[in-house]
């Protein structure tokens, strides 16, 4: 584990939407934190330091210290937070209270290394996949670690890494494995991919063969390449929110 990362917070007595507008009107972010076996506590933060909080990586997976005054600061996780749906404001966040003694499941980062270095990696036509971005795993807080790593540097073309062969740290295990075998999956792969079927050009001047050959109905279109449908602009709509972690919040 990292330095243990403080988040400065203020006590919040007005509760409800319409004091939650008021808050982001204000450029603050509402919040709560609960569990521990005490009673939930509302909060205030302000939202452009939270916001550069959440750019380390290491926020979502590691111990905070949340600081409400001098005398009073409580060791918990990030449980929920909840985006606006398009633009780059923070929401609502909860925060979950931590205890030496009993042991937390938490998602963490995976990060793959030594790809490059790998057979697979240097090998012509084969593509290595990553297949998932985090992992559960269950430790106690003293042992809980920002990410955890995956060794690609030995991979060769069609080999796979497993979640049961992620080396953890000491102290850490994977709750998912406890529950069978089928729940032991694929993490990254290494792919043999086909040859280039050809470009869009290429394309084109097939299907226009085709159309002189009479294989295209009359009337057919012969595009350039293809293009997935435009999507729409996004609408706003207030105080709609997006969650990353979870739902809940105001």
């Amino acid at each position: 584990m990292s330095d243990t990362t403080t988040i400065n917070v203020e006590l919040r007595k007005d509760v409800g939407k319409g004091a939650s507008r008021r808050l982001r009107r204000e450029g603050k972010v509402p919040g709560v934190i609960y569990g521990g076996h005490k009673d939930p506590v509302s909060l205030t933060l302000l939202h452009n330091d939270l916001l550069r909080a959440t750019e380390n990586e290491a926020f979502y997976a590691s111990i905070l210290e949340i600081r409400m005054d001098e005398k009073n600061t409580q060791k918990a996780v990030v449980r929920d937070l909840h985006r606006h749906p398009f633009k780059p404001i923070i929401m609502h966040i909860d925060f979950l209270r931590v205890s030496a003694q009993e042991v937390l499941k938490m998602l963490v980062p995976v990060h793959f290394i030594g790809e490059e270095e790998s057979p697979a990696g240097k090998a012509s036509g084969v593509v290595i996949q990553h297949l998932v971005t985090e992992v559960e795993i269950a430790a106690l807080p003293k042992d809980l670690p920002e990410f955890v790593s995956i060794d690609l540097s030995e991979m060769d073309a069609g080999e796979s890494v497993m979640l049961s062969e992620i080396q953890l740290p000491e102290g850490v295990e994977i709750p998912a494995l406890a529950l069978g075998e089928e729940n032991d999956v694929q993490l990254a792969n290494a792919i043999h991919i086909k040859e280039d079927q050809g470009t869009g050009a290429a394309a084109a001047a097939d299907a226009e063969a085709a159309l002189a050959e009479g294989e295209l109905g009359e009337g057919a279109v012969v595009e350039d390449g293809e293009e997935g449908e435009e999507g729409e602009e996004p609408t706003e709509t207030g105080d709609e929110e997006s969650t990353e972690k979870g739902e809940g919040g105001e």
